[in-house]
This record gives structure tokens, sequence and C-alpha cells, in this order.
């Protein structure tokens, strides 16, 4: 069998754009202040997580994928709620959701 790069191509675009979203993920991780951006930048990090399991599941032909991406899906609601929840109290209490007043919620 010979080496075609077009179908190598597309097989691995999928990958390389899971590898740019979980790098705009990690971005907005790090510089980010805001809780609720912060979330959602973890969320997309999750997003391209599953992104690049399920195209090497179809690389490789890996049959029970889907049953470990609907399990990092559940992790990542149960991390969004707790996450929310946690937003919820810091406003609450700092009328502001900026992770610097993360420390005094332990007064």
């Amino acid at each position: 069998m010979l080496f075609d790069p077009v179908s190598s191509l597309q097989n691995f675009f999928p990958v390389f754009l899971s590898a740019g979203l979980f790098f705009i993920g990690l971005t907005g991780l790090l510089i980010r202040k805001n809780l609720l951006v912060i979330l959602m930048s973890l969320e997309l990090m999750l997003v391209a997580v599953n992104l690049n399991f399920l195209s090497f599941a179809n690389i490789y032909g890996f049959e029970s994928a889907p049953v470990y991406i609907f399990f990092i899906i559940c992790i990542a609601a149960a991390e969004a709620g707790v996450g929310l929840a946690l937003t919820v109290r810091v406003y609450k209490k700092f009328k502001t959701v900026n992770i610097e007043n993360l420390n005094l919620l332990k007064e």
C-alpha cells in the first residue's frame, strides 16, 4: 500500500484542530482572571480531549470510544455544576467573579 498524503492529512486534521482548541483553552485558563471564563476554558479543553480521543479511535478502529467519551462528558458536567455553584457563592459574597477573591472564602 502506497502512502497517500491527502488521506493522511484528512485523518489527522481533527487531531490538529483538537490541539489548537486545547491550547486556546489552556491559554484562557492561565491568563484570565474571571471565574466564568476559566470554567469555559476548562470545558473547551475537555471538548478538545474528546475530539482528540474520537479522532484517534476513528484512525485506529477503537470500537468502545463512545463509552469513554460519554464518561468524560459526565465528568465535564459535574465539573460545570461544582464550578457554577462556586461562582454563585463568590458572586454573592464579593459581588464580582474575580479569582483573586477566592482566598477570602476561607474566612
